[in-house]
């Protein structure tokens, strides 16, 4: 058993991609440090040029020596790089500024997240869980490292350990949508609809501009969930106990 994270970095979950929303580069740190070199960074990012970004940033770490939110970002435009125009030195660029950002902040969430999912892209499994289990280690009450571990183990075909890995993050954040999500749709694919139903339910409680899962939600009541739901106060839906 396999026990053992930039802007529009796709998910490889094969089916929490519909539930859950790719996870978001880190740019507003380095932006509030740098001002307006971070700030133009991001825009041309959007825009899709990839260069001037680069530069950008670049200016950004140039002004705030060592940052590394600053390095998160150029880490992350470089592997948007090598994932669109498949350049191998590009993914390697971006493997090296993601070490250098993990060598000055070791907890920092979107660059775990990035460099796990660099490393199973170039087929190194057991290096992502190993980085991520360090990081479960270093903060055992933060779910984020749990669920990140639990996207790949689910990947690995490993559910039962998927499952236990976001019990145990849902166990540490009981308001984590992120979290809710993702087990609903684990146990929905293994017939337990009731049980999902119920994460669904309090994750929409939560967060309530999540229309897939508010069509699960109708789905699995039988229709009139939805009903329910807009009628029913915040935080009083079923208690599914991590972040």
């Amino acid at each position: 058993m396999v026990r053992a994270s930039i802007f529009s970095l796709k998910s490889s979950w094969p089916n929490w991609r519909l539930l859950v929303v790719c996870l978001p580069v880190v740019f507003a740190g380095c932006g509030r440090l740098t001002g307006s070199d971070s700030s133009e960074g991001v825009r041309l990012y959007q825009q899709g040029n990839y260069l001037g970004a680069v530069n950008s940033f670049q200016r950004a770490l140039a002004a705030q020596p060592g940052n590394p939110d600053c390095f998160y970002n150029l880490g992350a435009t470089y592997h948007q790089q090598a994932k669109l125009f498949g350049r191998p030195g590009d993914l390697e660029t971006a493997e090296q500024y993601y070490h250098l950002c993990l060598a000055r902040s070791p907890n920092h969430p979107a660059c775990q997240r990035g460099l796990a999912v660099l490393l199973i892209e170039t087929e190194r499994p057991a290096e992502a869980i190993g980085q991520l289990q360090q990081w479960a280690a270093r903060e055992p009450e933060n779910p984020e490292p749990r669920i990140e571990l639990a996207r790949i183990c689910q990947e690995q075909g490993d559910r039962l350990d998927a499952e236990n890995y976001l019990v145990e993050a849902v166990a540490l954040d009981p308001e984590n949508p992120r979290a809710l999500v993702a087990l609903g749709q684990i146990r929905e694919s293994t017939g337990d609809a009731q049980l999902a139903l119920a994460n669904y339910e309090r994750a929409l409680e939560i967060d309530r501009n999540q229309p897939t899962v508010a069509a699960k939600v109708t789905t699995l009541s039988g229709g009139g969930g939805a009903t329910v739901l807009a009628t029913r106060p915040a935080g009083t839906g079923a208690a599914y106990a991590p972040r």
